[in-house]
């Protein structure tokens, strides 16, 4: 990936603790699952179906898909192992949200329900979702909790994010290890989301946005998962503004 890859991720490698931690001046972001509804799901889920998550997992979800709470919301599980997160899901956003779960053994087939779809297939197998997506062809939320290799991460989400809707968000779980390919194809997207074009005249008023810039909001990298955030409307333009009338001479 390159020499700045490769100093980011020496520094990264030979982090020291940090006494700023301690001092107790800013108590900084919160990684507690207080008032987290998703987290008080599951610590009651003591019997029934199980849920099988990273712990860290929780706050990631509720940071960004709070807003689809008690909302008209079709998400898509890729992922479904004993079928305990279907219920957490349910519970979660409400009876508005009609789920759709992905899951190659066919025994999940057992998890439908009014509001829960199940669809048996590989989601490394591009003709698999052409199929979903012609009976289901737009959704607010993915959850990628599938196979958890580079290649089916990377096949769904070339075939998935064109289809969340606007406003919607993608998570795909598990990305494991330094060096992991889904991750650096993430970065990819990242290098996308960056994208300037400098040879367009009047660069230090506006830019107009690629295609990609301007559906996609944001990229979020956490420990072993990556979370995309689509503009609600579409950002055809980055306005780059001034205010005041006082400026440096220097700068012309």
């Amino acid at each position: 990936m390159g020499r700045p890859y490769r100093k980011g991720s020496k520094f990264a490698a030979e982090w020291q603790p940090s006494e700023l931690l301690s001092d107790g001046q800013f108590s900084g972001r919160s990684t507690s699952n207080a008032s987290n509804p998703l987290w008080d799901y599951f610590e009651a889920n003591t019997e029934g179906p199980g849920i099988w998550k990273w712990k860290h997992y929780f706050e990631i979800y509720h940071r960004h898909l709070g807003r689809f709470i008690g909302k008209k919301v079709d998400m898509l599980e890729i992922g479904i192992f004993s079928g305990g997160s279907l219920g957490m899901w349910k519970s979660y956003f409400g009876s508005g949200c009609h789920i759709y779960g992905v899951d190659i053994e066919e025994a999940c087939k057992a998890y439908e329900s009014d509001s829960v779809s199940v669809y048996i297939g590989d989601q490394e197998d591009s003709v698999f979702w052409d199929k979903f997506i012609s009976e289901v062809p737009h959704i607010d939320v993915l959850i990628d909790d599938g196979g958890h290799t580079p290649e089916q991460q990377m096949v769904t989400l070339e075939k998935m994010l064109p289809r969340i809707r606007p406003g919607g968000v993608y998570i795909c779980e598990d990305v494991h290890a330094i060096n992991h390919r889904f991750a650096a194809y993430a970065a990819g997207l990242v290098s996308e989301l960056n994208a300037m074009d400098y040879s367009r005249p009047g660069i230090e008023d506006n830019v107009k946005t690629s295609t990609f810039q301007s559906e996609c909001h944001s990229i979020h990298f956490y420990p072993f998962s990556v979370v995309i955030e689509k503009h609600a409307e579409a950002q055809h333009e980055l306005p780059n503004l001034r205010r005041g009338t006082q400026w440096q001479p220097f700068y012309e």
